[in-house]
């Protein structure tokens, strides 16, 4: 029984470890600030100061957009336009769905059928920022982002993505110069992650959106990357919630169904599903010991029930002589009949167990 307990708490030590190395990224997403990487408020020069004009601006003139064809929905023309108007020395590329597919055919046909076999436009939308962004280099702003202010002083980083809550990044504002060394790792891995998790959101951010791009930031931080590969992060004060952020939000998350609404409400409950969780855990692991026990208990008994014990001496051996048979063969078999069996199925089975020869 001892044997068998180290037994069971090892596999399940094996498959608790396994389970805890396939998300530990995920796990370090939940302590991680991004504090050693952010661009601080008091690094960067006020909206209307000159020294914005003597900052190095080492990412191309470019702000990228996507969206399905080139008829903007009026609840976002009006962002745009604070864009335009902050920037008219930028260069704007609109990525429709036919564009955006010429790019790939034309620049990466080896993700051609990853990019047409993705399930979801939205995957389609997140995937070709990245390959821009590695490309060309620039500023990608998704259609609900508005411009605060000029996007220049963020334009003196070699690669920025934003904070968002309750951890990670996100990919609806960032910037490159091309063929960064983050980028280009991003749409290395595209692939590898391509796969369906049952529910559209969580398929969603785990292949394209920004949890997928969180794990791939964290993994390549963890490499310790040099300055010119460096990933800064643009933190929440200075994406949208002051004056003089860089950016404003506009109501969007048109791809977000029911499922998602569902994950939104887990992550405003996660303590409590996480005391769930590892209650439920307690109640399977319990309920697994006590199938186990019972299982070794019943073949133990039908074991020694049924199982004939062989002779060690040979008939001619014990009759030459008492005294010797008694000292050499201390026990002898004895039949016995369990009763309960005859009762039930009105058969007798029999078994044989070792007694004292002076019994």
């Amino acid at each position: 029984m001892r044997r068998g307990l180290v037994i069971f708490l090892l596999v399940n030590l094996l498959i608790i470890a396994f389970l805890v190395r396939s998300v530990s990224t995920l796990l370090s997403l939940l302590l991680e600030d991004a504090a050693a990487d952010a661009i601080h408020h008091a690094e960067l020069p006020s909206p209307n100061s000159s020294l914005i004009e003597q900052r190095p601006q080492i990412i191309p003139k470019i702000i990228h957009q996507t969206y399905k064809n080139e008829t903007i929905p009026e609840v976002w023309v009006e962002a745009q336009r604070t864009c335009i108007d902050l920037h008219p020395d930028y260069e704007y590329i609109l990525w429709t769905n036919e564009k955006s597919r010429e790019f790939i055919a034309a620049e990466y046909p080896w993700f051609l059928e990853t990019f047409d076999g993705y399930k979801y436009p939205i995957q389609r939308a997140d995937s070709i920022r990245y390959f821009v962004l590695a490309h060309y280099g620039g500023t990608y702003i998704d259609l609900d982002d508005g411009c605060n202010r000029r996007l220049d002083p963020l334009l003196a980083y070699p690669a920025w993505v934003r904070r968002t809550v309750p951890t990670g990044i996100s990919n609806d504002a960032m910037g490159s110069v091309p063929q960064h060394p983050f980028f280009l790792r991003v749409i290395e891995l595209l692939q590898q992650y391509d796969r369906s998790w049952l529910l559209p959101y969580i398929t969603v951010m785990y292949s394209t959106g920004p949890l997928f791009l969180s794990v791939i930031w964290k993994e390549y931080m963890q490499d310790r990357p040099s300055e010119a590969g460096r990933v800064r992060i643009l933190m929440q004060d200075e994406y949208n919630r002051f004056s003089w952020s860089f950016f404003t939000h506009h109501r969007g998350n048109s791809w977000h169904g029911k499922d998602a609404r569902f994950i939104f409400w887990m992550g405003q409950h996660w303590i409590l599903l996480t005391f769930l969780g590892f209650s439920l855990a307690g109640v399977v692991g319990f309920c697994l010991w006590w199938s186990y026990g019972r299982v070794m208990l019943l073949g133990a008994k039908y074991r020694y029930r049924y199982t004939k014990v062989p002779s060690l001496i040979s008939p001619s051996r014990l009759s030459s002589s008492p005294t010797r048979r008694s000292r050499m063969l201390p026990t002898l078999l004895r039949r016995v009949s369990f009763k309960e069996d005859e009762e039930a199925r009105g058969v007798t089975e029999t078994s044989y167990e070792l007694s004292r020869h002076d019994d």
